[in-house]
């Protein structure tokens, strides 16, 4: 399995920056944040990511990941295909899409339908540029929050075009049992993310509300042994993204805690 890491929270480093940084934590190459305000965006993606390929190749890494922006849910957007093509020349093999919300008042089956809309002119994409789209699963009101609502968004699509990746945080926020979850999706199961998750709940006037926060791996909800086994159960190699959603943090506290992560993960399955 790859150990790649998400670089969402590099915020400020060009290319050759953040690849010193991956080298740093231990890793083998990026989850690529492509988004307004990285080095890569999808403006200059065309040029950019390939380049950016290339650098990383040189100093023996690479993008096997990239992730959009948050709203990249439909494949008419204007940036979608330079997007693809670039990612094709570029090596990445898999793009992770935005997230679709229900919201009350909405039909989920409907919605659902035109979620799966979306999917086939995503899937088109993917097979004409030789990449493969993958949905991630996110808690709270998103269409694929755990393994069963992101089993009923790509369920019937090609898995190699269409992918799950898996997230045992946000799946351990869910209450979905890893090994049951990963077994669920384990057709189109193409990436997982590595973070772990608690809730905490916020007092207010009238009831309490609860925030969603990431903490170190093994200080929250995950059950990392599980997940060892969910691996071996489904015959999972594909890459692991660190995520490293430190938000607030230093960029050089992020890379410190992203390296703690890393040891955290290895130590674990050396143990096994």
């Amino acid at each position: 399995m790859k150990y790649i890491m998400f670089t969402k929270h590099l915020e400020g480093l060009d290319v050759p920056g953040i690849i010193a940084a991956l080298k740093s934590v231990g890793v083998e190459g990026a989850d690529l944040c492509v988004r307004p305000g990285y080095p890569v965006h999808p403006e200059n993606v065309e040029s950019a990511l390939p380049d950016a390929a290339r650098l990383f190749a040189d100093e023996g890494l690479s993008i096997p990941l990239v992730t959009t922006p948050g709203d990249f849910i439909e494949p008419e957007v204007e940036y979608a295909e330079r997007l693809y093509a670039a990612c094709g020349e570029a090596g990445v093999r898999h793009i992770k899409l935005g997230y679709w919300h229900w919201s009350a008042g909405m039909d989920y089956w409907e919605e659902l339908d035109a979620v799966r809309g979306h999917l086939e002119g995503f899937q088109r994409l993917s097979e004409k540029h030789g990449v493969q789209t993958v949905v991630h699963n996110h808690s709270g009101l998103s269409m694929g929050l755990n393994s069963c609502a992101a089993m009923n968004v790509v369920k019937g699509f090609d898995p190699r075009h269409i992918g799950v990746f898996a997230d045992p945080g946000h799946l351990s926020i869910c209450g979905e049992p890893i090994e049951l979850a990963l077994n669920i999706v384990r057709s189109h199961l193409s990436v997982v993310a590595l973070k772990d998750l608690i809730r905490q709940p916020l007092g207010q006037k009238g009831g309490t509300t609860w925030r969603t926060r990431v903490v170190r791996l093994g200080e929250g909800y995950g059950d990392w042994p599980a997940l060892l086994r969910a691996f071996n159960a489904v015959n999972f190699d594909g890459p692991l993204s660190f995520h490293s959603e430190y938000s607030g943090e230093p960029v050089d506290t992020v890379i410190d805690l992203a390296r703690s992560d890393v040891r955290f993960f290895t130590a674990l399955r050396n143990a096994g």
